[in-house]
């Protein structure tokens, strides 16, 4: 008898550790690596990972919304102010063979984007927004072009199993200036959307020379520029460096579910989940991201100033 139970033991245990070999171990999260500048950062959302940078990363800018969403392994490079040489010198080391996904806005730092609005904010009589812009288009057509395909080959070089896709850059104003500090002309104004245009084109074609993904934001962002009714981009506002920027609402309903299927292959919805989800990953991003913060230190900021003093909060 007790030779039988001895043998039951022996089975039992057995086939624990037959169960056990055969239960698969459970796979890691894909890696994505998000690339780029403040439109990828989420400058403009007023809620920043506390990482020891001025990069103003926010858990409410689209690369965190996805990968919160669907369990991503997120490494958040993107940087307010990066240029493509930033990219280049202080975010591609973080990539590698093991990337499923990447993610990169750049190229609008590259042709004065603060500058530009910064200039031509102001009363014409102080200003010459005609030779930033068009100073800007000249380094869109015949700079630029080089240096985002140097870049892209180099990101296909470095993450050669990622699923690339570049984003580009949304048309700001709708044609009228609500602002009472700013004096955006209706022809300025038609000018930067249109700058805006050439920049998102160049992008492309850049794109698409590398077999990388590209979307454009132009439409979905059409009735929310700034001073649109549902605006999903930020007027003049206060603190000033989230002026001309996606707000939470342009992350969460322009960019995540516009970048999200070109990504991903589906449409992410951003619901409360999602949020509250995406909220609970500041702290490991944050203290993720405070291993680069010397190199993120090389990062000048380029921000948009306000042509008076006083702003008033929006």
């Amino acid at each position: 008898m007790r030779a039988a139970r001895l043998v039951l033991v022996l089975i039992a245990t057995a086939t624990l550790f037959v169960v056990g070999l055969a239960a698969p171990a459970q796979a890691a999260p894909p890696s994505y690596v998000a690339l780029g500048d403040s439109y990828s950062s989420g400058v403009g959302t007023r809620s920043y990972l506390n990482d020891g940078s001025s990069c103003q990363r926010s858990v409410y800018a689209y690369p965190s919304l996805i990968a919160a969403a669907k369990g991503y392994a997120l490494n958040f490079r993107a940087c307010s102010g990066a240029t493509v040489a930033d990219v280049t010198n202080s975010q591609l080391s973080a990539l590698s063979s093991a990337n499923a996904y990447v993610t990169i806005s750049v190229g609008g730092n590259d042709a004065g984007f603060a500058s530009v609005l910064t200039t031509c904010a102001q009363p014409s009589w102080l200003s010459n927004c005609t030779g930033a812009v068009d100073g800007a288009q000249r380094y869109i057509a015949n700079t630029l072009p080089g240096s985002l395909g140097t870049l892209y080959a180099s990101i296909r070089a470095k993450a050669p199993n990622a699923k690339v896709v570049v984003v580009g850059y949304p048309r700001i104003f709708n044609g009228t200036d609500c602002n009472l500090l700013t004096w955006f002309s209706g022809s300025e104004m038609t000018r930067l959307n249109q700058t805006a245009d050439q920049l998102d084109a160049t992008i492309s074609v850049a794109a698409k020379t590398a077999g990388f993904g590209f979307v454009s934001p132009v439409q979905a962002f059409v009735g929310h520029a700034v001073c649109d009714r549902s605006e999903w981009i930020n007027g003049l506002s206060s603190p000033v460096t989230e002026s001309f920027h996606p707000n939470r609402s342009g992350q969460a309903s322009g960019y995540t579910p516009l970048v999200s299927p070109a990504l991903v292959g589906a449409a992410v919805a951003v619901t409360p989940a999602v949020l509250q989800k995406a909220a609970a990953s500041a702290d490991g991003l944050a203290a993720q991201q405070r291993s680069y913060a010397g190199v993120d230190a090389t990062i000048t900021p380029k921000r948009f100033e306000a042509p008076a003093r006083t702003i008033s909060p929006r």
